[in-house]
């Protein structure tokens, strides 16, 4: 069990292409948004779609892929960990930001 600790799988599509950064340590980081959608019907059986955004980070050969096949509204499925962190903005206001990190990605939209 200890396998479904902190394990996130997503399928969506990317947001805007991704951004892709090489650091000075040589690692290849990409970073994206991803939007998920769920349907469902009211109780007057209107269709409603609710998307979810989320912010994805993906490090190394996983960046490298990113950084190569996806491109702004590309079907992936996405599994990693779900990781929190906080900063002080230019006025000191302390912002929290949510992200995937990517473990493993799956191409899902066929090359255009």
């Amino acid at each position: 069990m200890s396998t479904l600790r902190n394990t996130v799988r997503l399928i969506g599509n990317t947001g805007q292409d991704p951004e892709i950064m090489n650091l000075d340590s040589g690692k290849k980081l990409a970073k994206f948004t991803l939007a998920t959608n769920e349907t469902y019907k009211t109780d007057k059986g209107e269709k409603v779609t609710d998307t979810q955004w989320h912010n994805v980070v993906a490090w190394g050969k996983t960046a490298e892929i990113i950084e190569k096949y996806v491109t702004k509204g590309k079907e992936v499925a996405i599994e990693g960990k779900l990781t929190h962190r906080s900063y002080d903005d230019k006025n000191g206001d302390k912002k929290y930001f949510t992200e995937v990190v990517v473990n493993e990605l799956l191409l899902l939209s066929a090359n255009k």
